[in-house]
């Protein structure tokens, strides 16, 4: 039962902001108690007990995952929104049907306070590629959720003499530097993703790195005390535990693991993690991907003309529903540059600090803006495009563009690979499977546009005029 006494003792700290945050929490959530983490052995053992008393954890078979002793604390509030009315019993896993994701300018949300103060606080992978005998260069990508960005993190190439190193999966704060480059750090201490489809054939390297000190939820639980999902392995074992807690043979007409069913692993673990993956200093930022999941219409990859298109391109993400990102699965969701769930501010706003950068910023020196789609696919539903490590193909063109060494050829759209510039020896793609993903349908690319001023007038005034410059010069462009 919750006490005011909560509220005033909070001696457990000497220092005062944290004190104060603390009881405003405490008055705002009511808890029937306030834990303060010190990452003690003691407190590792008394907490997780606790959750497996309550039914919140499984101990997995320390054999299979083990765990070590780790761990920093960061601030953060976290609620699953469904409070307990009078006499209502808890349950291991509360769940509101309502669900929000809250946030609040006036409360400085962190992509608020990079605003303010003249960074980036972004959705998005950190990548370092290095080159057969040429210096490594750092990309970033922004994708929504199931879009393959934890696979491109940890990605393994089949281009011999390329080397890819993971320095994270999901976040980057970019600052510019002294020299004029604006340089990235990933704030988190691992990765997170989605476990469906995470396997040996898909993300070898993300399978490594969950040997242990890893947390599961909604998965499956095999007879030995391990975890399974869809994809993880070829055939799924005989006998399972389900993520609703049934008994679950292949035979069973549901899957054993939700669709959006999540794992958490420390990065330092990543077989491929970069020696600078937590260099407070950042690493420079020489392109940013945009992309999402399209069955039709967007290419390959595509090079903005400038800055200013590829903000364009990144106000532009659509990517087809999935589990992850909830909704009908197939249709179209508008996700802008995959930080929809992320920005403290109106989006329009948003779309106008990054054309600000393009003003302000030395535009000899800022990344270059692409667009990719793994996911094209042809009239009978087939993924045209392999995916996964033969991606290298696509980061290997792009990394010739910023050097010079690819040739690219001018489209309506953005620049997109001349023929012959990617690399396809030892793929299997046929001369129809390269045309459809490197070939802009014009008319197709006029209903797309058709349907952009819809979107934009979501954001109201907010929206900058230039996007709809912006829009008119590619209706102009396609004729």
């Amino acid at each position: 039962m919750f006490s005011a006494d909560l509220i005033g003792d909070q001696t457990d700290t000497s220092l005062p902001g944290l004190a104060r945050w603390v009881r405003d929490i405490s008055e705002l959530t009511k808890p029937d108690d306030v834990v303060w983490c010190d990452g003690s052995e003691g407190e590792w053992e008394r907490l997780t007990s606790l959750l497996v008393e309550n039914g919140t954890f499984t101990r997995l078979n320390p054999k299979l995952r083990s765990i070590e002793e780790t761990g920093s604390f960061v601030r953060a509030v976290h609620s699953v929104g469904a409070p307990l009315e009078p006499g209502q019993g808890d349950v291991p896993w509360p769940c509101n049907q309502t669900k929000y994701i809250s946030h609040l300018p006036e409360t400085r949300e962190i992509s608020v306070m990079a605003r303010d103060e003249g960074w980036l606080a972004e959705h998005m992978l950190i990548l370092k590629i290095t080159p057969p005998e040429r210096e490594p260069k750092y990309i970033a990508a922004a994708f929504p959720s199931a879009c393959g960005k934890t696979n491109l993190a940890m990605l393994q190439p089949t281009i011999p003499g390329w080397k890819v190193e993971a320095i994270g999966d999901d976040i980057a704060w970019m600052r510019f530097g002294a020299d004029g480059r604006l340089y990235a750090i990933n704030p988190e201490a691992g990765f997170f993703g989605v476990a469906p489809g995470t396997g040996m054939e898909t993300n070898a390297n993300a399978v490594a790195t969950m040997w242990g000190n890893s947390i599961f939820t909604n998965v499956a639980r095999t007879d030995d005390g391990d975890v399974w999902w869809e994809g993880l392995t070829d055939e799924p074992p005989a006998h399972l535990i389900d993520w609703k807690g049934r008994d679950w043979t292949p035979d069973s007409p549901e899957p054993a693991a939700h669709p959006n069913a999540r794992f958490t692993t420390p990065a330092g673990q990543c077989p491929i993690i970069a020696p600078e993956w937590d260099d407070p200093a950042g690493v420079p930022i020489s392109a940013i991907l945009f992309g999402g999941r399209r069955a039709s219409t967007v290419p390959l990859v595509i090079e903005s003309f400038d800055w200013n298109h590829g903000v364009f391109l990144g106000a532009n993400i659509a990517s087809e529903k999935t589990a992850a990102a909830e909704g009908k699965v197939g249709e179209l969701r508008h996700d802008p540059f995959a930080m929809l769930p992320f920005c403290g501010y109106n989006m329009g706003d948003y779309f106008a600090y990054w054309l600000k950068i393009g003003r302000t910023a030395d535009p000899a020196k800022l990344p270059r803006l692409f667009y990719v789609n793994w996911f094209r696919k042809d009239a009978s539903g087939r993924f045209v495009w392999p995916g996964f490590g033969e991606n290298i193909r696509v980061l290997k063109w792009i990394i010739q563009r910023l050097s010079g060494d690819a040739k690219a050829a001018q489209t309506p759209i953005g620049y997109l690979p001349a023929p012959g510039s990617l690399d396809l020896d030892g793929l299997d793609l046929s001369w129809a499977d390269l045309a459809l993903l490197l070939t802009v349908n014009t008319e197709a690319w006029k209903l797309e546009v058709e349907h952009i001023p819809e979107f934009f007038r979501t954001f109201h005034r907010h929206l900058p005029t230039q996007l709809w410059d912006l829009h008119q010069d590619l209706v102009d462009r396609l004729g």
